[in-house]
């Protein structure tokens, strides 16, 4: 049976002594701050890796989604999610609106945010580099990009 990388990401950090309690039902693998924990899972798909992971360790953990660590052929990434109840009536009535399964109208939800996000993104760029270039020329401007890129990256700005 193949085994499945997942990866955890808890609502808040763990204690060492509920970590340890969790990792002797299932191996698990934690980030600095036990934030996020990767595990493997055999399971025939991703779908039941997921379930099966949810099920021994979704009482134990403060679970906010499971993710497969790594993308499908179709370079997609499984989410399992468990939504609230008012959540999940929503979600549901508006699928049913739309006639599609709630997992599809969640997919194509999040597929729309992403594309917005990447739409204002360029946006904001290239009103950044056109105001840069009001006050430089573009060889300049070109160099300190490069100069920027060689040196250690640093957490961008949201």
């Amino acid at each position: 049976m193949p085994h499945h990388a997942l990866e955890i990401t808890l609502t808040r950090p763990l204690p060492p002594p509920v970590l340890q309690r969790a990792a002797r039902l299932l191996p698990l693998a934690a980030n600095h701050d036990a934030t996020r924990l990767m595990a493997l899972v055999a399971a025939k798909t991703p779908q039941r890796a997921a379930r099966r992971l949810r099920r021994r360790l979704g009482t134990r953990l403060p679970i906010d989604v499971i993710t497969t660590h790594y993308p499908d052929a179709d370079h997609s990434v499984l989410l399992n999610i468990t939504f609230p109840p008012t959540v999940h009536a929503a979600l549901t009535a508006g699928a049913r609106r739309a006639q599609q399964t709630p997992e599809r109208f969640l997919e194509l939800a999040v597929h729309r945010a992403l594309a917005e996000h990447a739409d204002r993104e360029t946006e904001r760029l290239d009103h950044a580099v056109r105001h840069l270039l009001a006050h430089t020329t573009p060889a300049y401007l070109l160099a300190a990009v490069g100069h920027a890129l060689t040196r250690l990256p640093e957490r961008p700005t949201l």
